[in-house]
């Protein structure tokens, strides 16, 4: 889209031209958006920016690449989403000192005032097989989405984990 060529230029046509900044080029920042905009001749403060963003549903998130913007609905979502979930299983390894399970429920004990911290891990991780999570003090209870268990959770979000079914294969096995 080529840009407006007036400082005044409509509001529509602002909007239409900062959609196609943040499509077309990675933008990490208002200042390089503010930049482009000047250099096209769309004279803007930066609070208005910040509005137009806000209406247009442009959003900043943080990638593996680095931060950019993106329109919401328009991105891929699942680099994202697997930079969040490496977060959280690197914050598990380093905070949960246990962990255990039944049926639905995944339960991991950290170090006193520690569960919260990871907790909000687990809920910005989004991941489609829980459907959320409580913490305490030193607990966090996460709650397995049907038909996912504890064990399965378990299994996703520690690498090394081994439940007891899997250490009484290993040594039934052993045993043969």
């Amino acid at each position: 889209m080529t840009p407006p060529r007036k400082s005044n230029a409509t509001k529509n046509a602002r909007h239409g031209y900062i959609l196609s900044l943040v499509r077309e080029e990675k933008m990490s920042n208002q200042s390089q958006l503010l930049a482009r905009l000047q250099k096209a001749g769309i004279e803007v403060t930066q609070a208005t920016l910040s509005r137009d963003l806000n209406e247009l549903g442009v959003r900043k998130i943080r990638t593996k690449a680095g931060a950019r913007y993106v329109i919401e609905g328009e991105f891929d979502s699942s680099d994202f989403a697997s930079r969040a979930a490496d977060r959280l299983r690197q914050k598990i390894s380093e905070l949960a000192v246990m962990v255990d399970y039944s049926y639905g429920f995944l339960v991991l004990r950290t170090p006193p005032g520690a569960a919260q911290y990871l907790a909000s891990f687990v809920d910005r991780a989004s991941l489609d097989e829980i459907v959320g999570c409580t913490a305490g003090d030193d607990t966090v209870f996460i709650l397995a989405r049907e038909p996912y268990k504890g064990e399965d959770i378990a299994h996703l979000l520690l690498e090394d984990f081994e439940s007891e079914s899997d250490t009484e294969a290993v040594e039934a096995k052993g045993a043969e």
